[in-house]
């Protein structure tokens, strides 16, 4: 048969299979050889030697694949004659070192199709005589890496004839010239990440995140209070809204008295001077509380008119007694978080303040408003009784001294 046409065929083939991968080595082999193969007793040949010739395509460090064309002409061995032996294959291998590697011992698997041609003594080939059998390899070996263009090779194979169940082994060495090239990799272009926060420059809103830090979808770090100070760093994480913080969240104090701007009534204060609950200088003292009974709707300081009259008790009092002034405490009980309980207690202590100031006529410069929050509980908040307590407004009726 035509050898050359199918070993052509093969090698063709195994390149046009072989899927191309980005910044790889590239190696094809040429691997003339010379062996010696041991035929199964069914068979009916001597041992003989054998030559032949490889192109191997090492697509990738470890691995290749190789089509190989082999020839031998081996006696008869119980009668006269011989029989000439052609074989065409495309086997896979697996090396386990790197092509850098000096040693390069490996483990193949393959198939091909062989033709055995018998000969009588002294005789031409008969027609009639031919056998052609399909067969499976199975090797291993090595490649041993004398320079970048040329190696030794050594293999042991062991082949298995399916048509008859037969089984040959061969041996062999060889010499490979190597012709090598590296394929570029491939340029892909990935979004950047300059804070390297998980959060693409094109989504990221706090471009400069600190390594390491937690962040949201927009590449920002959390900020529950909305405060522009992140929960990290936050010292008062709950801080009310649109309230003015410093760096470390936390309400500013303008005058260093203790009273945060939002509740200070006096923003001037001398630096050192005693002040109230309101920021204000003088010792005030309370000289009569009332617990005013209103009753709020949940998240909510709306008051309804049906409480004016437990409101207006306060306001006979203090037209009664023009030298006092009242602050409206708002408290809360320990549910929920404590910067929210702060914020809406001083909302109903605002609240309660301006029905008072309005359409029951006492003077503005008297009454002040402060949210206690849960600071200031009078019963356990451990059950539902002691938490209803704790929901209260007081208006605690002062006279400065």
């Amino acid at each position: 048969m035509n050898i050359m046409r199918p070993l052509a065929m093969a090698a063709i083939a195994t390149t046009l299979t072989t899927p191309a991968l980005a910044d790889r080595q590239e190696t094809i082999y040429l691997n003339p050889f010379a062996g010696f193969q041991l035929f199964g007793d069914q068979r009916d040949l001597s041992e003989s030697g054998t030559f032949g010739i490889g192109v191997e395509y090492r697509f990738q460090p470890n691995w290749a694949v190789e089509a190989v064309y082999s020839r031998a002409n081996a006696d008869r061995k119980y009668v006269d004659g011989s029989s000439q032996f052609d074989e065409v294959r495309v086997d896979g291998t697996y090396y386990f070192a790197g092509p850098d590697e000096a040693w390069n011992p490996y483990v193949s698997l393959g198939a091909g199709h062989a033709e055995f041609g018998l000969e009588d003594a002294g005789g031409p080939r008969t027609a009639g005589t031919n056998h052609d059998e399909t067969r499976v390899n199975v090797g291993t070996g090595f490649r041993y890496n004398i320079s970048d263009a040329v190696s030794l090779r050594g293999d042991l194979r062991e082949f298995h004839g399916i048509d008859e169940s037969t089984f040959d082994t061969q041996v062999s060495l060889g010499i490979s010239f190597a012709f090598t090239r590296t394929v570029a990799q491939s340029t892909v272009t990935r979004p950047k990440d300059t804070d390297n926060d998980g959060v693409v420059d094109s989504r990221d809103q706090c471009p400069a995140t600190l390594a390491e830090r937690i962040v949201d979808a927009s590449g920002c770090e959390p900020d529950a209070d909305m405060d522009a100070v992140a929960d990290a760093r936050d010292a008062c994480p709950g801080t009310a809204q649109n309230v003015e913080v410093n760096a470390r969240g936390c309400e500013l104090d303008s005058d260093n008295d203790g009273v945060a701007n939002s509740s200070d009534e006096c923003p001037g204060t001398t630096a050192g001077a005693d002040v109230d609950a309101n920021g204000c200088e003088g010792v005030t003292e309370t000289i009569q509380t009332f617990t005013i009974e209103v009753q709020f709707p949940t998240n909510s300081s709306v008051i309804g008119n049906a409480y004016d009259n437990e409101i207006r008790r306060v306001a006979d009092f203090m037209q009664a007694n023009p030298e006092t002034i009242v602050e409206i405490a708002g408290h809360s009980d320990s549910r929920g978080e404590a910067g929210y309980n702060r914020f809406l207690s001083q909302r109903r202590a605002e609240a309660v303040a301006a029905r008072l100031t309005g359409p029951l006529g006492v003077d503005p410069d008297r009454v002040s408003a402060v949210g206690y929050g849960e600071a200031q509980p009078v019963a356990t908040n451990d059950t539902a009784q002691g938490r209803a307590a704790n929901r209260r407004v007081e208006a605690r009726i002062q006279v400065r001294r």
